[in-house]
């Protein structure tokens, strides 16, 4: 008879805590690892060696950082898969790393900068209070909303702003191939910072007309990426509030706009956008939508980033957008997943 010790169901429980520890250390220490990359794509030690492997050293001349300091940030990054380690004190990039560089195709390095920036990571320490208060504590951490801390503080706002792009490329490729633009000759970009959705639409479209509305601090962003691209010629930016008034146009896009704000806030974007459509004027909500409770749900923990960074946002399922959207004047005819977290969800005016 065998003996508790050596019972299957005793050995499989055992290893079955031992993965739990593993996985919960790793949750714990998740704010390391987001701190390093942070650290990595703001002293840009990936660009300073794309052309070669080099030693710390040698890239702490270029970044004007510590040697001794610098070798052990390579090191950390080289665990965890940003570097390559080539013996002989000499890192090299790997691919994961090569998304950390400026200006590459999908490169996260604005993500990076802005998901694991200051802001954000400030108001995230307040969660536990923001879930027993049922408001976020972003006032405590910042001093102001978000996006008023974002004006004073342009670096920030910056990053915010670009941290898109590279899901915008990805979601205007897919929403290219996706959505019939036939008939339309204007297009808003309703919060659309430096444009890349609506200028990858018109890259599409060559009869496509795009406009970007946003605030002062940020359009300028809108018309440097218009000139690069050589679309300035079909290409407007208003500035302006866009609670207040959106430009008239056939189509609206909205991409991770909703998610800002709370229901009523939504229901008057919704709104303005519906009372300023010209006649079968239609919109484009890009946003994450929540899954079954539960199931592995990356809205369920960006729904949390939300609740901490700002005042009244969240993430939603399918069904609570229909109700603003029908709040709004809007009626939704379709809702597909894309590649990236984001849906496109096809809406007509009713």
């Amino acid at each position: 008879m065998e003996t508790p010790e050596t019972a299957p169901g005793d050995e499989d429980a055992a290893q079955e805590r031992e993965r739990d520890f593993g996985r919960l250390f790793q949750m714990i220490t998740g704010h390391a690892v987001a701190q390093l990359v942070r650290t990595a794509a703001a002293l840009s030690i990936v660009d300073h060696i794309a052309a070669g492997a080099r030693t710390a050293d040698e890239v702490a001349g270029r970044a004007a950082t510590h040697p001794a300091t610098t070798y052990r940030l390579m090191r950390a990054c080289a665990s965890i898969g940003l570097l390559a380690y080539e013996g002989d004190g000499r890192f090299a990039t790997t691919s994961m790393g090569e998304l950390l560089r400026e200006g590459v195709p999908g490169s996260m390095r604005d993500t990076t900068l802005h998901l694991a920036g200051y802001s954000t990571w400030v108001s995230w320490a307040h969660l536990p209070d923001a879930v027993r208060e049922g408001r976020t504590q972003v006032y405590k951490a910042l001093g102001t909303d978000q996006f008023t801390y974002f004006s004073r503080h342009p670096e920030e706002g910056d990053a915010f702003a670009s941290s898109g792009s590279s899901m915008s490329e990805i979601v205007a490729a897919e929403a290219a191939s996706i959505l019939d633009l036939s008939g339309v000759s204007s297009a808003v970009d309703v919060g659309g910072a430096n444009g890349r959705l609506v200028l990858g639409l018109m890259r599409a479209n060559p009869e496509l007309h795009g406009i970007v509305l946003d605030m002062p601090h940020v359009t300028a962003a809108a018309v440097r990426t218009a000139e690069e691209l050589g679309l300035s010629d079909r290409f407007s930016v208003v500035e302006g509030d866009f609670f207040h008034e959106v430009p008239a146009a056939d189509l609206y896009l909205l991409k991770w706009i909703l998610h800002d704000w709370d229901d009523e806030a939504c229901v008057r974007l919704l709104r303005n956008c519906r009372a300023a459509g010209r006649p079968g004027a239609r919109a484009v909500v890009f946003e994450v939508v929540l899954g079954e409770v539960g199931t592995p749900d990356f809205g369920a923990v960006a729904d949390m980033n939300m609740l901490s960074v700002t005042d009244g946002g969240r993430e939603r399922h399918l069904h609570e957008y229909d109700a603003l959207f029908t709040a709004g004047g809007w009626r939704r005819v379709s809702a597909r997943p894309t590649r990236s977290p984001l849906w496109i969800i096809e809406l007509e005016a009713v």
